[in-house]
């Protein structure tokens, strides 16, 4: 009998937890084109690098802005048809994360060819055109190379209103801060990879991954709303502390608050971490400030890598309720304001 092919035994490692660790990245970009001030030549570019946003906007109009992105990764699950359903899920989440509303999309392909059957391959794109179509519209096109180890992801590209573009960068003092999914994606996939993910596990793991996040455009629409950002591979720690940063304010969480999915303290006090959890806090540790009753486990989730995971929304007090209210209205029932921005240095303090 032939062993069934496993596609994580191809990759280094899986979904988001895949990035460049912050710091690391950091020093990659630093003297280069990118890190230079490309706003000052092209003016009407609303968004690039400059605080690391999760998409580039260009303005066209007074009322029209395209949105681009892309985003891809090697497998974080075994199952062909998922894996593409969460990568493109993820990387049409940086298109909602500025308020915008996807077009349409390009795939980016890289596979083993002599190592996976064609039809394995065409179901991991029968997976993103499957969430292409829930998210109404086309991938148009794209391109592929023979590469060692499995990667697929999207080049999206949408439309916003310039006046209703959600940097991360706009959080105003006394600003409430709410998540739209709950945390442990990565904490999953280090069980799965282990055998110590159950099938309901596993199945919480797919509807949170392939949840789009449609509430976006509503939420850049609520004039309460500041600031916005999704929170993936630097882990909730990382993107607070965006966030933080590109405001020039403190964030401040309270983890009794956090969303998290079913039995992630459990498999956290078991063990279950990625690798890329430890690069995230190796990263940014000197910029967050823990409480000092905060066990291994318990930064072990803060600093979790997410792979398609929710919006964080910076916005006023009085927003509040209107916030909750859009993300519940469009099935996002585990939305859970966690934390608030302070004037003060740029960085997160975390509470128990």
């Amino acid at each position: 009998m032939t062993t069934p092919i496993r596609l994580t035994q191809f990759s280094h490692g899986g979904g988001c937890g895949c990035k460049i660790a912050p710091n690391v990245l950091e020093k990659i970009l630093a003297g280069t084109a990118f890190a230079s001030h490309v706003a000052l030549a092209f003016p009407d570019l609303l968004v690039g690098i400059e605080h690391g946003d999760d998409a580039a906007v260009y303005k066209l109009n007074e009322h029209q802005a395209v949105v681009a992105t892309t985003d891809f990764f090697m497998p974080i699950v075994d199952d062909p048809f998922d894996f593409g359903r969460i990568a493109a899920t993820n990387a049409l989440s940086d298109v909602y994360a500025m308020g915008g509303r996807p077009l349409f999309a390009l795939a980016i392909v890289g596979m083993p060819i002599d190592k996976l059957a064609p039809e394995v391959i065409r179901e991991i794109l029968a997976g993103g055109e499957a969430v292409a179509k829930a998210a109404g519209i086309p991938i148009a096109g794209g391109h592929s190379i023979d590469a060692p180890e499995p990667i697929y992801g999207l080049v999206g590209i949408g439309v916003v209103d310039p006046a209703r573009v959600k940097k991360n960068s706009g959080g105003r003092a006394g600003d409430v801060l709410i998540l739209g999914k709950p945390l442990g994606i990565g904490i999953y996939s280090a069980a799965l990879k282990k055998g110590a993910l159950d099938a309901a596990g596993y199945a919480a793991m797919i509807a949170a991954t392939t949840q789009l996040n449609t509430p976006g455009p509503d939420l850049a629409a609520l004039e309460g709303v500041h600031a916005m950002t999704d929170v993936t591979g630097f882990g909730l720690l990382g993107h607070s502390l965006e966030l933080a940063r590109g405001s020039g304010l403190t964030a401040y969480l309270d983890f009794s608050r956090l969303p998290l999915l079913p039995d992630v303290p459990e498999l956290a006090r078991a063990g279950h971490i990625t690798g890329a959890s430890a690069r995230n806090w190796a990263s940014y540790s000197g910029e967050v400030e823990l409480s000092t009753h905060c066990t291994d486990w318990q930064r072990a989730i803060l600093s979790d890598p997410q792979t398609s995971g929710g919006l964080l929304v910076s916005c006023a007090a009085e927003s509040e309720a209107a916030v909750l209210a859009i993300f519940q209205r469009h099935g996002f029932p585990q939305a859970r304001t966690l934390g608030r921005l302070e004037v003060g240095t740029a960085k997160t303090v975390v509470s128990l």
